[in-house]
C-alpha cells in the first residue's frame, strides 16, 4: 500500500473517529484521549515537520542556487515565480468575490447572541515596510524564528557569494548536496509516521468542532468551499497545461500526498518538505528550480487565504448591510495580494489578514466572529490549495527553465521507492540523473 493510500485512510478514520467522539461528549475521552493522547501526537509530528523546514530550505536552496550557476537565470527564476504568485493570488480572490456576490451568503443573518470579544484588528503593512522586511537584520535570528522570506534572501546571497569564488566554492556545493540528501532521508523518515499523526490531527479536530458549528453559516462555507474547489481544480489546472503544456491528471496525482499534509497540518511552511520532495521526485523539476520556487511560494502564495478574505468579506458586508461597491472590491484584492506577501504561511494566519482586509473596508472586524467557529476546518482546505498553487508554479518555472524531466513526470512509480524507506540504487541514480541541473558547477557526490 503506497503512503498516500495509508495518509487518506488516517484521514478518513480521523473524521470517523472525531465525529464520534464529538457526539457522544464524554469528559474522559475529551480530555485524556482527544486533548492529550491525540494532541500529544498531532503536535509531535506537526514539530517534526518544522523541524525539517529551515535546515531543507536552506541546502536544499544552496544546492538550487550554485547548481543553476547563472545568476541572470536565478534572477529570471525569481521574476517568473514571483509574477505567477501575483497572478494566481489576485485571480483567485477576483473569482471568490464574483462567486460570493452571484450566491450572496450573509443575506438576513443575525448578529444576537455571537460572542466577539477578544478580536484585534491588526494594521495593514505598507508596500514598503513589505519589501524592508525581506532583508534580515539578523540572519540568525531569522533562522530560530522561521522567517521564510529573510531565510531566502540570505540563502540566496550566500549561494552567489560562493558562486562568485569559482573553484574554491567546490567542497562547500559538495557538503551542501550531501546535507540536501541528508535532509530529505530525513524527511523519508518522518514521513513513514505520516498516517498517525494524520490521523491523530483530524480525529482531535473534528472531535472538538463537531459538525453544527457549520449550520447557522452554512451559506458562507459552501460558497467558499466552491470557490476553494473552482480554483483548485479549474484555475490552477489551465495555468498549468497553459503555460507549460503538463497533464493535469498526472499532476493531481503526484500531488496528492502534499495536499493529504496540507489538509491535516493547515500549515504550508509544515508541508515544505512534503511539497518538495512531490515537485522532485515525484514530478521531475529539478532541484534547482523547486529549492526556491516551493519555499518562497509556501510564503507569498496565499491563494486559498485569499479566496477566503474575498467571500467572508462579501459575507460580512451583506450582514450589515454595507455596500462596498467596486472600489471597495478592487482594495480587497490589493489588500490581499499586498497582506500575502508578507504573511507566514502558518495555521490561523488567515484571520489576521482577514482583520487587515477588514479594517482598509470600514467593516466592523466583530463579524470574524461568525466565522471563527468553523475557520479551522475552512484553513485545512485553504492550505491545500495554498500548496497546489506553489506545486503549479513550480512545475511551469521548471518546465519553461528547461530544468524538468518529462520521463519522471509520466513514470507513475517515479519517487515511490522511499515511501517504504527502501530505495532501489539503479531506479535512484536514474533519477538522480535526470533531475540534475542542467550546468551543474560541480559533480554529484555519487560521481
Amino acid at each position: 500500500m503506497s503512503l498516500t493510500m495509508k495518509i487518506f485512510i488516517g484521514m478518513i478514520a480521523g473524521v470517523v473517529v472525531g465525529v464520534i467522539f464529538n457526539m457522544l461528549d464524554i469528559a474522559f475521552v475529551n480530555e485524556t484521549i482527544v486533548a492529550g493522547f491525540f494532541g500529544m501526537i498531532g503536535t509531535m509530528f506537526v514539530n517534526a515537520l518544522k523541524m525539517l523546514v529551515v535546515p531543507l530550505v536552506i541546502f536544499s536552496l544552496l544546492c538550487g542556487v550554485m547548481g543553476i550557476g547563472d545568476i541572470r537565470v536565478l534572477g529570471r527564476v525569481g521574476g517568473k515565480s514571483f509574477a505567477l504568485y501575483m497572478m494566481t493570488t489576485a485571480i483567485a480572490i477576483g473569482v471568490a468575490i464574483t462567486i460570493a456576490l452571484f450566491v450572496g451568503p450573509g443575506q438576513g443573518f443575525t448578529m444576537e447572541g455571537v460572542d466577539a470579544s477578544g478580536i484585534e484588528a491588526k494594521e495593514a503593512p505598507t508596500v514598503w515596510q513589505v519589501f524592508a522586511n525581506i532583508v534580515p537584520s539578523n540572519p540568525i535570528a531569522a533562522f530560530t524564528n522561521g522567517e521564510m522570506l529573510q531565510i531566502i534572501f540570505y540563502v540566496i546571497i550566500v549561494g552567489i557569494a560562493a558562486l562568485m569564488l569559482g573553484d574554491r566554492s567546490k567542497p562547500f556545493a559538495e557538503a551542501c548536496e550531501y546535507m540536501n540528501e541528508l535532509m530529505m532521508k530525513i524527511v523519508g523518515i518522518v514521513m513513514a509516521f505520516a498516517p498517525y499523526g494524520v490521523f491523530a490531527l483530524i480525529a482531535k479536530t473534528f472531535t472538538e468542532q463537531g459538525i453544527e458549528l457549520f449550520i447557522p453559516v452554512i451559506a458562507y462555507v459552501a460558497t467558499l468551499t466552491s470557490a476553494l474547489f473552482l480554483h483548485l481544480f479549474v484555475t490552477l489546472m489551465l495555468i498549468l497545461k497553459l503555460f507549460s503544456g503538463l497533464n493535469p491528471f498526472t499532476f493531481m496525482k503526484k500531488i496528492r500526498s502534499a495536499q493529504l499534509f496540507a489538509f491535516s497540518t493547515a500549515s504550508s511552511n509544515a508541508t515544505i518538505p512534503v511539497t518538495l520532495r512531490a515537485v522532485t521526485e515525484r514530478m521531475g523539476a529539478n532541484n534547482s528550480v523547486a529549492s526556491f520556487t516551493v519555499p518562497f511560494g509556501a510564503t507569498i502564495n496565499m491563494d486559498g487565504t485569499a479566496i477566503m478574505q474575498g467571500v467572508a468579506t462579501v459575507f460580512l458586508a451583506n450582514v450589515y448591510g454595507i455596500e462596498l461597491g467596486l472600489a471597495g472590491y478592487l482594495t480587497v484584492i490589493a489588500m490581499a495580494v499586498l497582506a500575502s506577501i508578507g504573511t507566514a504561511g502558518v495555521p490561523g494566519v488567515g484571520l489576521v489578514m482577514l482583520t487587515m482586509v477588514l479594517t482598509q473596508v470600514g467593516l466592523p472586524i466583530e463579524g470574524i466572529a461568525l466565522i471563527l467557529g468553523v475557520d479551522r476546518l475552512m484553513d485545512m482546505i485553504r492550505t491545500a490549495v495554498n500548496i497546489t498553487g506553489d506545486a503549479v508554479v513550480s512545475m511551469v518555472v521548471a518546465k519553461t527553465e528547461g530544468q524538468f524531466s518529462q520521463a519522471v513526470y509520466d513514470d507513475p512509480n517515479a519517487g515511490l521507492a522511499d515511501d517504504d524507506l527502501s530505495v532501489d540504487p539503479v531506479a535512484e541514480e536514474h533519477l538522480k540523473e535526470a533531475t540534475r541541473p542542467k550546468g551543474s558547477m560541480h559533480p554529484s557526490p555519487a560521481e
